[in-house]
């Protein structure tokens, strides 16, 4: 069975299209005017194993914060819907991601709950092109619509580039691995609630 989705989301202030195969080959094909934003989400593809296509238009000539906070929603919303019933999946998953003299960790569980908590003390404003505080803003959009706990946490590092990628990157393998299959498992929901 076919784990994809194509979600559509449009506001007065961005549009954006996303198609998520959870079960790619780490695929991507990414534009949201923000280079290094674009960047770290081909980042989430490769890691994650997933085929992503995200094309974003937003009113960057006002800042970046509707266009990251929005793609983040609409990325949520694929894994949501590409998720379907959730049976058999594996639900929660973690990394532990060094990158050089960097070492961010995080953990996920595709709970039906939502909550996002991040530590990241980021000494730059900017990294390349894009608002360092914004990514606290495009993973709790995601954590709103996946419906998902996702925490995420940069224990050091010295360059400002490589703590926000390592973030992005842990995020990517703790997810591959939460929409994971068990075979053992699949038909069975992974919760007591039988509810996710």
């Amino acid at each position: 069975m076919s784990r994809t989705a194509t979600i559509h989301r449009t506001t007065a202030e961005t549009d954006i299209r996303v198609r998520l195969n959870l079960d790619g080959q780490g695929r991507s094909r990414v534009s949201t005017g923000i280079r290094f934003f674009d960047h770290m989400l081909d980042l989430v593809a490769r890691h994650g194993a997933f085929d992503l296509s995200i094309a974003a238009k937003g009113d960057l000539d006002v800042d970046q914060h509707h266009t990251v906070e929005d793609v983040g929603i609409t990325l949520g919303e694929a894994v949501q819907k590409s998720l379907g019933s959730k049976k058999g999946i594996l639900r929660a998953g973690y990394f532990l991601m060094p990158m050089d003299e960097t070492l961010a960790a995080a953990a996920i569980d595709l709970s039906g709950r939502p909550h996002c908590v991040i530590h990241a003390k980021i000494k730059a404003a900017k990294v390349g092109d894009f608002t360092v505080e914004l990514l606290e803003d495009f993973f709790q959009g995601f954590a709103q619509s996946a419906k998902a706990n996702v925490h995420l946490r940069c224990l050091y590092g010295r360059s400002s580039h490589h703590q926000v990628e390592a973030l992005f990157k842990a995020f990517a393998r703790a997810l591959r691995f939460a929409v994971s299959r068990d075979r053992r498992l699949k038909n069975v929901l992974p919760s007591t609630k039988e509810r996710l």
